[in-house]
């Protein structure tokens, strides 16, 4: 988020803390991490340019462009938020009570996959189910996102809680006053605005009779047109195959398991049949049920490796224990994932 400079992209002024306990909670921070090579870093360093001036940069900054090059271009709340946009209107519908809960599922789930959280190492966790085992902070590096960023500080400086607190708290569900302060403010104003950083969505101002509001109508097409040929794809194809783009990279870790919580999350949110929109009333059908196989199959863990009972995605447990396969050490991060989609097959229950 370009306006507010340095001091937003870290994070600050949306979950609970002042800028200057921002500053001193950063500066812990990069204290208490020696392991952490951005943080332990300067500050400020500089180079020279050709005409001999030292030009001043932030180390921080080129890490999380780093970051950034390995992601694919939208996360997965900003991927949820734009199947729910309005084309043309640029809002949501005013009717959609899950969306908000199940944004803050996504920012669990985007911290596990980009390997900043797992599951806490503890034997007895196995008693709980996985939405109430605490999750822990393995990796303190910023993302250069700032919601992430955000609850990844909360998350560090707060003590161990369960995947499912965690989603109740950002979301404001909480009745102990001493915890509203983890409350993430604003979540689809700001994940909208950073669309438009991207280039995805383009800001309007809209008349609703007794006041103004503004809105992010779609700018590029193409992006949200890719979403929801993926959507369909993973829920009307017998192989699914998905190809490489900057919104999905070759390169990218679990990119078929992001795409299934990604279309679960988007189910959850009750925004999933704007993907669906092209299909007939009986594919349409038949791509629910496929959704609800996925979230069934993965909302438990270890994950089902059963093939969906109509044939779509024979090949789906497959190619993700292929993918799991090349990254044995991350099976308590992949924990985390079949936790937060077991907290969307709770919410779907209310749908």
């Amino acid at each position: 988020m370009s306006s507010s400079g340095l001091t937003r992209r870290r994070g600050a002024g949306g979950g609970g803390l002042s800028s200057t306990e921002g500053e001193a909670s950063n500066a812990a921070s990069r204290t208490n991490s020696a392991a952490n090579v951005k943080d332990a870093g300067p500050e400020t360093s500089y180079e020279n340019s050709e005409n001999g001036h030292k030009i001043a940069f932030d180390p921080r900054d080129l890490s999380e462009s780093a970051e950034r090059s390995k992601q694919p271009k939208l996360t997965m709340m900003e991927e949820v938020l734009l199947l729910g946009l309005k084309d043309k209107q640029g809002y949501l519908s005013f009717w959609n009570d899950n969306i908000s809960y199940a944004l803050r599922g996504c920012i669990v789930l985007e911290l596990a996959f980009r390997g900043r959280i797992s599951m806490e190492k503890d034997p007895s966790r196995r008693r709980l189910p996985p939405a109430d085992r605490n999750i822990e902070v393995i990796d303190d590096t910023l993302t250069g996102e700032v919601l992430l960023d955000e609850a990844l500080k909360m998350m560090k400086q707060s003590e161990k809680m369960s995947v499912s607190s965690w989603i109740d708290l950002m979301s404001g569900e909480t009745w102990n006053l001493m915890k509203i302060g983890y409350q993430l403010k604003q979540v689809r104003e700001r994940l909208a605005k950073g669309l438009v950083d991207k280039g995805i969505l383009r800001t309007e101002k809209r008349n609703f009779l007794l006041f103004d509001m503004a809105t992010h109508p779609v700018a590029d097409g193409g992006a949200k047109e890719e979403l929801r040929r993926r959507v369909r794809n993973v829920l009307t194809q017998r192989t699914v195959v998905l190809a490489g783009n900057q919104f999905l990279p070759e390169n990218l870790e679990f990119r078929y398991l992001r795409t299934i919580c990604m279309v679960c999350a988007a189910y959850a949110a009750n925004v999933l049949e704007n993907a669906l929109s092209t299909l007939g009333h009986e594919a349409r059908e038949r791509a629910f049920a496929q959704t609800d196989e996925l979230l069934a199959d993965y909302s438990q863990w270890p994950f089902g490796k059963k093939a969906t009972s109509n044939g779509i995605g024979a090949n789906l447990p497959q190619v993700i224990s292929e993918e799991m396969g090349k990254v044995k050490d991350k099976e308590l991060q992949l924990e985390v994932v079949a936790a937060c989609l077991s907290v969307f097959t709770r919410l779907d229950s209310l749908l």
